[in-house]
């Protein structure tokens, strides 16, 4: 995680997001999610100094109210910390589901009479713990051989362009990172539209 981090900014992103734990991760066994959770604060409590430092604004996505109390207090102290860094934004999504979220802020803007996309973004937003619209998804990478989103992202992924690298997660390194934007910059984009050459 560090790696990519440090990589990320000299590459042109400006916002990373890292998903580190899924509404459906809590079906695994208690003793793994008891580690993952006391493994995330820890790293909270370790790298909130060194990200501003560098400039990174830290952000986590998703549900708070299954979280231990303790691991929220140390989300919320890390990212009014790290509020006013400007290098990359770091969203970290835990106890995150693209498809709940979904639902959720659907549920939010049922007495709404007209919504709008713009709308929609800020409700996903704000049931998530973010202020403002979540922002569009330009490239997602799946590592680990896998080729699926698992309810990663699905509304902002809509015109996303992806990249799938079979080198597992903790062996993702900075080369990886420029192969994949190397890749991304390689590709036309349209977002439904017919390529410039073909307007000239």
């Amino acid at each position: 995680m560090r790696r990519t981090v440090e990589t990320a900014p000299g590459l042109g992103v400006g916002t990373l997001t890292l998903y580190a734990f899924s509404a459906d991760n809590w079906k695994r066994p208690q003793a793994e999610v008891g580690a993952l959770m006391k493994l995330f604060r820890k790293y909270l409590l370790a790298e909130t100094e060194k990200c501003r430092e560098k400039g990174v604004r830290l952000q986590v996505i998703g549900r708070r109210d299954r979280l231990n109390p303790s691991l929220v207090t140390a989300i919320e102290a890390a990212e009014q910390r790290t509020q006013d860094c400007h290098q990359l934004n770091l969203r970290i999504a835990v106890d995150y589901s693209a498809r709940d979220s979904i639902v959720r802020a659907a549920h939010l803007l049922r007495s709404t009479q007209s919504i709008t996309r713009d709308d929609f973004a800020r409700a996903l937003g704000k049931v998530n713990c973010e202020a403002g619209s979540v922002p569009e998804v330009d490239l997602l990478i799946r590592t680990g051989g896998e080729m699926r989103l698992s309810d990663f992202l699905l509304w902002e992924c809509a015109y996303a362009e992806f990249v799938f690298c079979n080198r597992m997660w903790p062996d993702f390194d900075a080369g990886d990172l420029e192969s994949a934007i190397t890749e991304f910059h390689s590709r036309q984009r349209r977002f439904g539209g017919i390529p410039q050459a073909a307007t000239r």
